[in-house]
């Protein structure tokens, strides 16, 4: 099933940007930031979403959340974030959502392995607590940026080693580190959900399907071997969402 997810839905209320959706794609995958903050617009998502013939799941909040975070208090109100998330997901009937494994200390050098220590301290407790509401975490592999944790599949092994966690591969994070083929071969048991996009390589662009310099004839049939989870098109526009659920569609014919 393909469906979409874009920042930029989160400027407009729900009820505006549901009805669009639902006339194009299967699937909606709720960046949970601004006008569609799960917590706040659950009662209204629920009163609507059946309404519609479409499925979800939620993208975590990832602005002023850092599971990651040296200090205890801001890490365990990420978390605490994330957990509220996920109790709306749950009375929402939503069985997944996508989590960023957050960011090493942008002002102190030399504290990335205290970050993925404390890291995969907050992953442990979401992995724990996820079971007793019913949502599957996947932790998102991160593009090349300079303080993102998760970038290569060395990290996201260590990050998810002791969980249940799946994965979220996002085939254009890894194309900017230059890591498909290895976060693929480290994680391919564990992917619950895909993100595509396109970009050259050097920077997390979010172009359009086949308008960067990702192999997709390569890796999509690849790919959708033994995959059930979704093929979530994360874009900048509709738009766009629309020109690469169109290239996607062939390329999962192939």
């Amino acid at each position: 099933m393909i469906g979409i997810s874009s920042t930029e839905f989160s400027a407009y209320p729900l009820e505006d940007v549901l009805p669009q959706l639902a006339k194009l794609f299967q699937h909606w995958e709720i960046f949970s930031e601004a006008e569609h903050n799960i917590v706040t617009i659950a009662p209204r998502l629920a009163m609507i979403k059946d309404s519609y013939n479409l499925t979800y799941s939620i993208h975590a909040p990832i602005c002023d959340i850092n599971i990651a975070s040296l200090n205890d208090r801001i890490r365990e109100s990420s978390v605490v974030e994330l957990i509220a998330n996920m109790e709306q997901a749950n009375e929402l009937n939503i069985k997944s959502m996508t989590i960023h494994p957050g960011l090493f200390s942008m002002a102190v050098p030399y504290m990335e392995e205290k970050s993925m220590a404390s890291a995969k301290k907050s992953l442990r407790t979401l992995d724990r607590i996820s079971d007793e509401y019913g949502v599957m975490l996947a932790v998102e592999n991160m593009p090349a940026f300079k303080f993102m944790l998760g970038q290569t599949a060395e990290e996201m092994q260590y990050l998810l080693d002791g969980t249940n966690l799946g994965v979220c591969f996002d085939i254009g994070h890894a194309n900017t580190t230059g890591q498909i083929d290895e976060i693929i071969s480290a994680t391919r048991g564990r992917i619950v959900n895909f993100h595509v996009h396109d970009n050259d390589g050097t920077a997390d662009q979010h172009l359009t399907i086949g308008d960067g310099n990702i192999d997709f004839k390569k890796y999509i049939p690849e790919l959708k071997n033994g995959y059930r989870g979704k093929f979530i098109i994360e874009s900048k526009s509709l738009e766009s969402g629309v020109d690469s659920r169109d290239r996607l569609t062939e390329l999962l014919s192939l």
